[in-house]
């Protein structure tokens, strides 16, 4: 996707086979129509605030929704949460943590640094689509976000 404006969800995960997974059960459902997927937390965080590749886009142009795995190469998933918190540019786009990790610590500092929902994957590809399913259909066409 080269038109980075109009971003519904920036899905940042490193696994090539669950992003192809995430984006697939999004497209089956009518809601991948602009995703833009990253593999690391240091081109998350380029994309979000407009640097590197991305410096053409501008940081008001908010996906709405980040699906975050936490466990990134470069730069972890709980830093870009950190950092997209802690800005004030950014801190209310809705962040959805989507890990394998069960560790409770993982768990418990997601939710201080502000996450809005940490779900842990399910194994079985079909829990797995159904999880995906529901994530977009909340995020995308019921949840309202401020303006």
């Amino acid at each position: 996707m080269n038109n980075y404006y109009e971003v519904e969800i920036l899905l940042v995960e490193d696994s090539a086979s669950d992003a192809e997974l995430t984006i697939r059960s999004l497209k089956k459902n009518n809601l991948a129509n602009k995703v833009v997927h990253v593999a690391d937390g240091a081109e998350a965080l380029d994309f979000i605030f407009a640097r590197g590749q991305y410096e053409g886009r501008k940081v008001e142009d908010v996906p709405k929704v980040v699906l975050l795995d936490l466990k990134l190469p470069k730069v972890d998933g709980l830093e870009v949460l950190k950092m997209m918190k802690g800005d004030e540019r950014t801190k209310n786009v809705p962040i959805v943590v989507l890990t394998s990790s069960r560790e409770e610590h993982d768990l418990v500092t997601s939710y201080s640094l502000g996450v809005n929902s940490y779900i842990i994957k399910p194994v079985d590809f079909e829990k797995f689509s159904a999880a995906i399913r529901d994530l977009g259909l909340y995020w995308l066409v019921l949840n309202q976000p401020p303006r």
